[in-house]
């Protein structure tokens, strides 16, 4: 019973990918027609089962952005980084579609240790550092072992030197796989949907206008109030409370 329930399984998941495979060529040649919005809804269809991809994401940009529609291109070109970071296409056409952008904010730069410090934990992933700490600690082990066993003097004197400085490592690594995991967590960018947004002082309408943000201008995250209200942080480092519905946040499949 088990293997027919296997089999069946695997023949759904061959259609559905067939399937989507051919919404997707079809979405293509809609885009090539001139039919963005026809694009959109083919495409649209395709993540409405539950598949993701950089390609995917990326054409679903080129779409709204050819109807200028700031917000939802500029969404999924950071959708689009977010699994292919270093495509150098949606990095180019994510600059085009911010300068379609009203607000010009300037970025806060970061100085000192911090900065030097984040620029070397994000080299790697979390699961990266996390498997170079392991592998550093077992490596460990068998060198202390081999100094242990060891009857040379230079033998006892290399072991104990290469495992001292494997344990530096490990607890470095760790350290910058602790740090990278908080960093992740920590992030939690949004797009601003809303053609004009308040950010208000406090979370309610009554409160004063601390600044507006515009369609398509990247805001972080930073607590939510009743459901309806949401703290963001823009570039500069100003924070308020946006209205939730107003903006859509990025690591929400």
């Amino acid at each position: 019973m088990k293997k027919i329930v296997y089999i069946l399984s695997f023949l759904f998941a061959s259609v559905t990918l067939a399937q989507n495979d051919e919404t997707f060529n079809k979405g293509n040649a809609l885009y090539n027609e001139g039919k963005f919005q026809e694009a959109i809804t083919a495409y649209e269809s395709i993540l409405s089962n539950n598949v993701h991809s950089a390609e995917l994401y990326y054409n679903l940009a080129n779409s709204y952005y050819k109807l200028n529609r700031i917000a939802p291109s500029i969404f999924y070109y950071e959708k689009a980084l977010q699994i292919s970071p270093n495509d150098s296409d949606v990095i180019n056409n994510l600059a085009f579609a911010q300068n379609m952008t009203i607000d010009a904010i300037d970025n806060v730069p970061e100085v000192g240790v911090s900065k030097f410090i984040k620029g070397i934990v994000n080299i790697f992933h979390f699961d990266t550092w996390s498997i170079i700490s392991v592998s550093c600690i077992m490596l460990f082990v068998v060198l202390f072992l081999a100094y242990y066993f060891a009857y040379s003097t230079v033998k006892k004197r290399l072991s104990f030197i290469s495992s001292f400085a494997l344990l530096l490592i490990a607890m470095a690594t760790l350290f910058f796989a602790f740090q990278k995991q908080a960093l992740d967590k920590k992030d939690n960018p949004a797009i601003v949907f809303s053609q004009e947004s308040d950010v208000k002082a406090e979370p309610n309408l009554r409160s004063e206008s601390a600044f507006q943000v515009h369609e398509g201008t990247k805001v972080q995250v930073l607590e939510s109030y009743n459901g309806t209200w949401t703290k963001v942080q823009i570039a500069n480092g100003k924070t308020g409370w946006i209205a939730t519905e107003d903006i859509k946040l990025l690591k929400d499949i």
